[in-house]
């Protein structure tokens, strides 16, 4: 039985995010394998973690900067093991490759942090992203990790041509896998037109792109809809709601601020249109994809709609000022047979984009060919062979420093006590 260590950079919380579902999915895939899955995470737990024991997973604290967590390889002996972000490759990706070498080694970006970022300060300078965003040191630090490892797993198309044309990263070293959501989940029994109310937008609130959103829609684009539609309300519904956020909740102006919610899909089904006016990001949209399973319309923009769009039309509407956004919330909420319409591609969209087992068996023959030939497949990477042999060296040694300095720190702190 193959053993797979996942090191996360927080511990999953499938209700709380699409990086958790995601998560989660890989999970599930790797147990299906047969194989066995332990989770591991230098990360605080939560009180929206998953019970990841109720799933046959096992699951470990780690530290950063310790040998300990050596021993804890040299013990385990993965065969595969899988970084959460670029971070814990960083972290942790010498001290694997020391001990398992043998071990193939996983990335799973999420979404592309650096690509993330340049958006967002291309945002707060009113400017478009320029080429040097794309050549950032955040880049540099992910892009090295990419190649660091056997394999990265991308959820956009989008994402895996910027890295092959601007960073020149080989696509063998590069596969899509995107959401993988359940037959089930692709045919739910969702509400009509007439049995569904008002607005919906979700998201975590820690996710910066979430937050600017929401404060997009207070200061901009609620003010022309509810304008339109006196009567309209908006539940903004999210994980990790701060008190700036919940200061936002106004009943006078039907903007309620609901924070966590406990059956996000059964929310997503009572709404009428979903509203994700997201001004940067990456990756692709978890509350997109779940309106999408529940035949919710949504008005997002280009950015919302990036890495998730099919040769179908969009199922709902694209626009990127606040004026447009709001003039085709309205429209959709108000015709029936657009509304019908909309609903109706968007179900065949996720269809298209997420089935499950798909995307499962891509990925499960991917592993196999690489694990396969893992030598060969190294020897193909010399750009991660050389950064690999540098990284170890630099990284350890910081790292050990670093330990060092906090031993000798409770060393002396033991002493005054004494």
């Amino acid at each position: 039985m193959l053993s797979v260590l996942v090191i996360g950079y927080v511990w999953p919380e499938p209700n709380s995010s699409a990086a958790g579902s995601h998560m989660l999915s890989l999970l599930r895939l790797f147990k299906q394998q047969g194989w066995q899955v332990t989770f591991a995470s230098p990360a605080q737990t939560t009180e929206h973690m998953i019970d990841l024991a109720d799933e046959g997973i096992d699951s470990t604290a780690i530290e950063l900067n310790s040998s300990s967590f050596d021993q804890y390889l040299r013990q385990l002996q993965p065969d595969i093991v899988m970084f959460d972000r670029f971070m814990m490759e960083e972290q942790f990706g010498w001290r694997v490759r020391q001990q398992c070498p043998q071990a193939l080694t996983l990335l799973d970006t999420e979404d592309l942090q650096f690509l993330r970022h340049a958006r967002h300060q291309a945002v707060k300078a009113q400017r478009d992203v320029l080429p040097e965003d794309h050549h950032s040191d955040l880049a540099k630090r992910e892009v090295a990790a990419i190649f660091r490892c056997d394999l990265t797993l991308m959820i956009s198309e989008v994402e895996i041509d910027i890295l092959t044309r601007l960073h020149k990263v080989d696509r063998q070293l590069l596969h899509y896998s995107p959401f993988m959501l359940e037959q089930q989940e692709l045919s739910l029994a969702n509400p009509d037109y007439g049995q569904r109310y008002g607005f919906i937008s979700i998201g975590n609130f820690r996710h910066a792109p979430n937050w600017d959103a929401v404060l997009w829609l207070k200061q901009q684009i609620w003010p022309l809809i509810r304008k339109a539609l006196p009567k309209a309300e908006l539940h903004v519904y999210g994980a990790y709601p701060p008190p700036k956020a919940t200061a936002l909740h106004d009943v006078k102006s039907g903007f309620l601020v609901k924070g966590w919610v406990d059956d996000a899909v059964a929310a997503m089904q009572s709404a009428r249109v979903c509203l994700a006016p997201l001004r940067f990001g990456a990756g692709i949209k978890g509350k997109l994809a779940e309106a999408m399973i529940c035949n919710t319309p949504s008005v997002t923009t280009d950015i919302g709609a990036e890495g998730m769009q099919t040769g179908l039309d969009w199922g709902g509407m694209i626009a990127n000022d606040a004026e447009a956004i709001a003039a085709a919330a309205v429209e959709l909420y108000l015709q029936q047979g657009l509304w019908q319409q909309s609903s109706t591609r968007g179900r065949e969209n996720a269809r298209q984009l997420f089935d499950r087992q798909q995307h499962f068996s891509a990925l499960a023959d991917k592993l196999a060919q690489v694990s396969g030939d893992l030598s060969g497949h190294r020897q193909q990477n010399f750009i991660g062979g050389m950064l690999n042999f540098h990284h170890h060296r630099s990284t350890q040694y910081m790292s050990q420093w670093i330990e060092s300095k906090n031993k000798l720190a409770q060393l002396q702190e033991e002493q005054t006590q004494d």
